[in-house]
C-alpha cells in the first residue's frame, strides 16, 4: 500500500534517485529549476509517496511571485517511478500538494506542464497570459489554478522565486560526520576558498 507522507531530509538522496529516474540529467535545464535554484520548498508542501518503504512519488510545492505584489506557488517536480506509474500515484501527490496549500491560505498555483494531465485539477492557461518565466518556455504548458477567487486577476511580469534561501552546508558538521581521512581534505579546501 502507498503511503503519502511530508518529505523529511532523510529522504533528499532516494528523492534525487527516483527525478533520476523519472527525468534524467535534462530536469537541470527547464526553466522552472530557476526558480527552484538555491530555495527551500514551501514549508509542509514537499510530498513524498511511499511503497514498501521505498520513496516512489515526489511533489513540491515553492514560493513565487506572479508578477509584482502577486504571491502564488510553484508545483513541480512531480514524478512517480517508472516502475510504479498508472497508479494513481501522481494524482493523488497533486490532490494533496493542493488541499494542503489552499488550507494554509495560498491563493495560487502555478506549473509548467501538460494541459491534457494538470486540468483534471482545475489548471488551465486562462490566467497565465499576462505571465512569463524567466528563459525559454512553451506558452501552452503555463498554467495556474486560483485557490482563491480572482487571486491572479491582472498577473503580468515575470514570475520570480521568493521563497527562503537554502541554508549553507556547515563545513564543521561535515568534517565531523565524514570521519579523518575527510577531514584533512576539507581543512586544505577550506584554507585555499580563505
Amino acid at each position: 500500500m502507498v503511503n503519502i507522507r511530508e518529505e523529511k531530509a532523510s529522504d533528499a538522496a532516494a528523492r534525487e534517485a527516483l527525478l533520476d529516474a523519472a527525468y534524467g540529467p535534462a530536469r537541470f535545464a527547464k526553466t522552472s529549476e530557476r526558480l527552484r535554484e538555491g530555495r527551500q520548498p514551501a514549508r509542509g508542501l514537499s510530498l513524498v509517496a511511499v511503497d514498501c518503504g521505498q520513496i516512489v512519488g515526489t511533489v513540491r510545492l515553492w514560493h513565487v511571485n506572479a508578477g509584482p505584489g502577486q504571491p502564488a506557488l510553484l508545483l513541480g517536480p512531480l514524478a512517480v517511478h517508472p516502475d510504479h506509474r498508472c497508479r494513481g500515484i501522481g494524482t493523488t501527490l497533486v490532490r494533496r500538494a493542493i488541499a494542503r496549500a489552499c488550507l494554509a491560505g495560498h491563493r495560487a498555483i502555478l506549473l509548467i506542464g501538460d494541459a491534457a494531465y494538470y486540468e483534471r485539477f482545475g489548471f488551465t492557461a486562462a490566467q497565465t497570459g499576462g505571465l512569463w518565466m524567466p528563459g525559454q518556455f512553451d506558452r501552452d504548458r503555463l498554467l495556474a489554478l486560483e485557490l482563491r477567487p480572482s487571486a491572479l486577476a491582472g498577473a503580468c511580469g515575470l514570475i520570480g522565486a521568493t521563497g527562503e534561501l537554502q541554508p549553507k552546508p556547515d563545513l564543521n558538521a561535515l568534517i565531523a560526520a565524514s570521519g579523518d581521512s575527510r577531514r584533512a581534505r576539507a581543512r586544505k579546501l577550506e584554507k585555499r576558498a580563505a
